[in-house]
């Protein structure tokens, strides 16, 4: 099981959750900090560009209290196929991410990981409850509270000014 939770979360903060090599993570470890929580996948057509600027978001950020989170799935075109361990090295390798990759989970449907499920809880309008595609994006204030949620297509330095004005940083 990738994610555990309590019965009733209040904020992301409420979860632990297993990463890439299998250890527990108390999402309690980043109270305080700006979350960015993305679905990814290896083998996506967006997956180059969306790699390209999330380590340049992080590298400008993660000393300001500026976190990644990353959770490979599957679910999409089947564009995430490997274990863990390949994952990590192809995020490690190629892309030189230094962000927390997580344990493969699923991010729709019955089986969605209980993060995902809280993410997709808020008040959405369009998106509905869905995730439509790899690289969809979930802000999260320092409180663990999910403040905006961004479609797959959304490019990860647009997204700057938001992240800025959360950490204080504009």
């Amino acid at each position: 099981m990738a994610t555990e939770t309590s019965n009733d979360p209040k904020s992301v903060y409420d979860f632990t959750l297993k990463d890439a090599k299998g250890n527990h993570l108390d999402l309690a470890t980043y109270k305080g900090k700006v979350l960015l929580i993305v679905n990814v996948a290896s083998k996506c057509g967006m997956t180059n560009s969306n790699y390209v600027e999330l380590n340049q978001l992080y590298d400008k950020y993660k000393l300001k209290g500026f976190e990644i989170l990353a959770f490979p799935s599957n679910q999409f075109g089947e564009e995430e196929p490997g274990t863990n361990d390949q994952i990590l090295d192809f995020v490690c390798t190629r892309f030189k991410s230094e962000f927390p990759i997580f344990d493969k989970i699923e991010v729709n449907g019955e089986n969605s990981a209980p993060l995902y499920k809280f993410l997709k809880s808020g008040k959405w309008g369009i998106f509905g409850d869905d995730i439509q595609w790899n690289f969809a994006k979930f802000l999260v204030d320092k409180d663990g509270q999910v403040v905006d949620r961004y479609y797959p297509t959304t490019s990860p330095l647009s997204l700057e000014r938001d992240i800025s004005k959360l950490l204080g940083v504009e």
